[in-house]
């Protein structure tokens, strides 16, 4: 953690260029999908060239390829936002050793693949989700009298919408999350037990994620903000790891630079500690 919070958000939030770079992969797969699908005006074609698409080489390696190239973007990058954390805290031999050495370790190696594996899944996934949302409307288009050559018109207009929303909910939310597992797997290698919540400070925050600002949190007690604010609880996660959800965690390397007392999550609730508190439970 560096002195000046604005400089800390600066320093830690995830680019928002690894994300629209992402995006724009995922929407070029998708339209090469909607051409396929533009030929076809049988109900049961359309739905066959779906299944089909998805379990294409072409498809599987390009939507490999695309989430690889996003998870080694945010690897990359996030590794000069360690260094630069290093040389303002002092700490820079420590970081930087482990920065190199860090692809032979198995915390930052397991990540970086399960990360790439995960996206992979959740874009192949998606042509058989948009033909699962065609067939119920399909279907429910036909229990309304609805001829087939109407409903496969419709289909064409409803398609590439599904198609592009479901890929931009993963490129926004997934991108988030890649960077915050490689960011745990980090601190994880360097004995880092904790970060600080952040939040993108806008008016698109959740009022949940607002409560948690400036939160310090640690990584093995994830909180549930939505329960802390009284709210449906929808589970317990880090910073990031939730849909559409843009906070990020500040790493604490060093406790010099945070105003104490200072807001902690601990046993369920957020409390106010002294410096003194804090290392009594580090």
């Amino acid at each position: 953690m560096i002195p000046k919070k604005d400089t800390a958000k600066d320093l830690w939030m995830p680019k928002r260029r690894i994300e629209l770079t992402y995006q724009r992969s995922l929407r070029i797969l998708m339209r090469k999908l909607g051409k396929e699908l533009k030929s076809k005006n049988d109900l049961a074609d359309i739905l066959r060239a779906l299944k089909k698409y998805m379990k294409s080489k072409e498809f599987q390696q390009y939507a490999y390829a695309a989430a690889r190239k996003m998870v080694t973007s945010v690897f990359s990058d996030s590794g000069k936002t360690w260094r630069t954390a290093a040389n303002v805290n002092g700490q820079g031999r420590q970081i930087y050793e482990a920065l190199r050495h860090e692809m032979e370790t198995t915390p930052i190696g397991i990540s970086i693949r399960d990360q790439i594996e995960k996206n992979a899944e959740l874009i192949t996934r998606v042509p058989g989700k948009v033909s699962e949302e065609l067939t119920e409307y399909i279907t429910k288009r036909s229990l309304e009298g609805r001829r087939s050559s109407d409903i496969a018109e419709e289909l064409h207009s409803i398609y590439p919408n599904m198609l592009k929303n479901k890929v931009d909910l993963i490129a926004r939310t997934e991108t988030s999350k890649a960077s915050t597992a490689l960011t745990k797997a980090r601190c994880d290698n360097l004995g880092i037990k904790a970060y600080i919540w952040r939040t993108s400070e806008d008016i698109r925050v959740r009022e949940s994620h607002k409560n948690m600002d400036d939160v310090i949190v640690f990584w093995s007690n994830p909180p549930s903000p939505e329960a802390l604010e009284g709210e449906k609880n929808v589970g317990y996660y880090h910073a990031g790891n939730i849909y559409n959800c843009r906070c990020y965690p500040e790493p604490i390397i060093k406790l010099d630079f945070i105003s104490w007392p200072h807001k902690v999550y601990y046993n369920g609730q957020i409390i106010r500690m002294s410096r003194k508190q804090f290392e009594s439970i580090m």
